[in-house]
This record gives structure tokens, C-alpha cells and sequence, in this order.
């Protein structure tokens, strides 16, 4: 078993930044002064498969949309944290609430604002298309883009390894 592997065996929980993971980083500003985001149905698929499945997973970006809220918590994900210019603090509250340690984490981010917390945790993960000094400390680089499968696709792999993707949720949404 290679190196990535075994890391993912001992992956408790997930972090996730929004845009440029959850979406390819594009917004559409309206007139009114909020951003849309596109999200992918299938990281949504998997994220709430994660979820009752048992593993704590955060959200924490430095937009601040009610969209984006509202999207995480229809999933079951509670631990949504926007508006967030240094992520630290967040992501603390997040491993305290749950009772874990960053070696456990795997975090996905694609940019900068990221980079200090994915030194951190027990698996740096990232999109195809993340920049280059977020991919150069990642572990594992999805071949998938932001917003087109990246999230799904590290899930997937996840909770393959450790014997969790199929149960009686998966067939549910």
C-alpha cells in the first residue's frame, strides 16, 4: 500500500474551502450585490454520504453567503464557517467541538489563504487546478478540476479505503 493510502486510513474528519474546491472559483455578482456559486451535485452526493456516515466535516471560506450556508446545512454539514479572512480560528473551533487532532484532518484547498492549515493536517489535498504552491505541499491532487468532482473524488476514495462507502445510505440521498 502506498503512502496516500495509508494516510487515508487515518482520516477522521474533512475540511473543505468553497470556491475554487466546491466550485471552479467562478461567481455571478447580481445586481442586488450577492455572488452565486454553481456546485457540483456530485460532491453534494458525497458529502452527505460522509456525513451519515459519521464523519464530522467543515466548510470554512473567506466568502460569506447565505447561499452557501444554506447549501452546506441541506447536506447535514453543521460546522459551516464563512466570512473567515484567516481560517485558523475556525478551523480550532472545529477540532475542539469534535474532540480531534489536525493529523487526522484531511483538508482540500486550492489557493493561498489555505496553505498554512493544510501544513497542518494529516493530509493535504487539492483540485487539478489549484495553484502551484497549494499542489506542491498537497499529498494527493485530485485529476479533478474545482467544482467538477474534486470533492466527490477524495471522499469516494476515503471512504472506500476504510470500508465505508457502501452501507444502507448509499443508495439514499
Amino acid at each position: 500500500m502506498d503512502l496516500i493510502h495509508e494516510s487515508l486510513l487515518k482520516v477522521k474528519a474533512f475540511v473543505f474551502d468553497v470556491d475554487g474546491v466546491m466550485t471552479d472559483g467562478s461567481v455571478i455578482a447580481t445586481e442586488d450585490g450577492h455572488f452565486l456559486r454553481n456546485f457540483n451535485i456530485k460532491d453534494g452526493y458525497a458529502l452527505q454520504h460522509a456525513v451519515k456516515m459519521g464523519y464530522p466535516i467543515a466548510i470554512i471560506s473567506g466568502g460569506n453567503s447565505l447561499g452557501v450556508i444554506k447549501r452546506f446545512q441541506g447536506l447535514g454539514i453543521t460546522d459551516v464557517y464563512v466570512g473567515q479572512q484567516h481560517k485558523e480560528a475556525a478551523f480550532m473551533e472545529f477540532l475542539g467541538k469534535h474532540n480531534l487532532k489536525a493529523e487526522e484532518i484531511l483538508y482540500m484547498g486550492d489557493d493561498m489563504p489555505d496553505y498554512e492549515l493544510m501544513q497542518k493536517v494529516g493530509v493535504a489535498s487539492c483540485p487539478n487546478d489549484a495553484a502551484l504552491d497549494i499542489q506542491q505541499i498537497s499529498a494527493y491532487i485530485s485529476p479533478k478540476n474545482g467544482g467538477h468532482g474534486c470533492v466527490r473524488d477524495i471522499l469516494e476514495k476515503t471512504l472506500k479505503l476504510q470500508k465505508k462507502w457502501w452501507s444502507e445510505h448509499t443508495h439514499v440521498w
